[in-house]
């Protein structure tokens, strides 16, 4: 048994159900500090839900101020279970079965958190002295709402002035093969509540109401046709789908036939580009509003903004890492959901995610297929030789 699947199973076994951490930070953290890492754990979160973070370094020997730090980046946390009758083995009982493990979090992503250790012990038995920085920046409220996690840790090492060159997040990026797909930005996300106001009134009697739906209705057409035809960004970036905005739930109402509902409430969503900004994005929705006349109030929750890592040291050695190893030329992309990178991205130019295949997290059953898990280990330390070569 390989030493990371060994460790990625003693993570498994911990029940770190978001946010509660397990344990899973003190095994990686102990082999950590006998590599010579300086361990700082943050906690926080609300109160009987404990957040725990760990940020571990290990100096190199490049002069002061001369040096770069490489950062691996992950949770420890996963999603809840579900039904654990429904699991064909326990879910925090890691299995072998047909060629993969199974467990919660054996793909989102403790496979990749052992990954990253094994692949920094290979890297310093190799390279005991290494001009490179290295660390790990660990959190347990990744699943959960991340307001004390990664943020906080990447604001604490902005306001002492700790600086990051290359972040490389765990996430399980690739599709079908491990490798195959890095992702090299995310697009931002941001939720509105808008409420369209009315006066409600019998419905035999619309002359004395004013309903909010049918007021709506026509700018809801707008936004519409403003989504289908691309036009929220100032103009097309190639590295980004078009800025998208989705209706997730619309109300209004009593519940009654005959009562014209005195308002409409409609949530939806902006996925964006870096071609838009929170601040555009708003004006465009609202004077769309505006032209249609509506009584309304709108409440704004920027969620993340977009980033993006051009190709440069960091993006071109994990390309050639890839490549080396698996025989594959990965593709980048920006597609999916948000992840902890939109934090660590303030701080840091260069970030990507690059994780095993994702088709089964957050489902019964995740599983990793066993040969991708030394894979994606080779792959961490092939690019850390990388990164060490460039240093001056």
């Amino acid at each position: 048994m390989s030493r990371t699947l060994q460790l990625a199973e003693q993570l498994i076994a911990r029940p770190s159900v978001t946010p509660d951490d397990a344990g899973c930070q003190r095994i990686l953290g102990d082999r950590l500090a006998r590599l010579g890492f300086e361990l700082e754990t943050f906690e926080g979160g609300p109160q009987g839900a404990t957040v725990t973070n760990l940020w571990a370094r290990r100096r190199g020997r490049a002069a002061p101020g001369q040096g770069k730090t490489m950062v691996f980046a992950g949770h420890t946390d996963v999603v809840p279970t579900g039904p654990a009758d429904k699991w064909t083995t326990p879910p925090f009982a890691p299995t072998h079965r047909d060629g993969r493990l199974y467990g919660r979090g054996a793909c989102d992503m403790k496979t990749s958190l052992a990954a990253f250790v094994v692949a920094i012990e290979e890297f310093l038995a190799g390279t005991p002295s290494p001009k490179l920085d290295l660390a790990l920046l660990l959190t347990s409220d990744e699943e959960g709402p991340a307001l004390d996690g990664t943020v906080a840790v990447c604001n604490a090492l902005a306001a002492r002035g700790d600086r990051i060159d290359y972040c490389i997040v765990g996430e399980p990026t690739s599709v079908a093969r491990c490798g195959d797909t890095i992702k090299n930005g995310r697009r931002g996300t941001m939720s509105g509540k808008l409420t369209v106001k009315g006066l409600q009134g019998h419905i035999a009697y619309p002359q004395l109401a004013r309903n909010p739906v049918h007021q709506l209705a026509p700018a809801l057409a707008e936004l519409v046709a403003i989504n289908a035809a691309g036009g929220w960004d100032v103009r097309p970036n190639p590295h980004f789908q078009p800025t998208s905005w989705q209706v997730s739930n619309i109300h209004s109402g009593t519940g009654a036939s005959n009562v014209i509902p005195g308002e409409a409430v409609v949530d939806f969503n902006f996925r964006f580009s870096t071609e838009s900004t929170p601040e555009s994005l708003q004006t465009m929705l609202a004077a769309v509003l505006d032209r249609h006349g509506l009584d309304y109030t709108l409440a704004w929750t920027v969620g993340g903004l977009p980033f993006l890592t051009l190709p440069g040291e960091l993006v071109d050695a994990v390309r050639e890492a890839v490549r080396e190893v698996t025989d594959i030329e990965t593709e980048l992309s920006t597609s999916g959901g948000t992840s902890d990178a939109r934090f660590i991205a303030k701080i840091c130019k260069q970030v990507v995610e690059l994780g095993p295949v994702n088709a089964s997290i957050h489902q019964i059953d995740e599983h990793i297929a066993l040969p991708e898990i030394d894979l994606l280990t080779a792959i961490y330390r092939r690019t850390l030789d990388k990164l060490e070569a460039l240093q001056p």
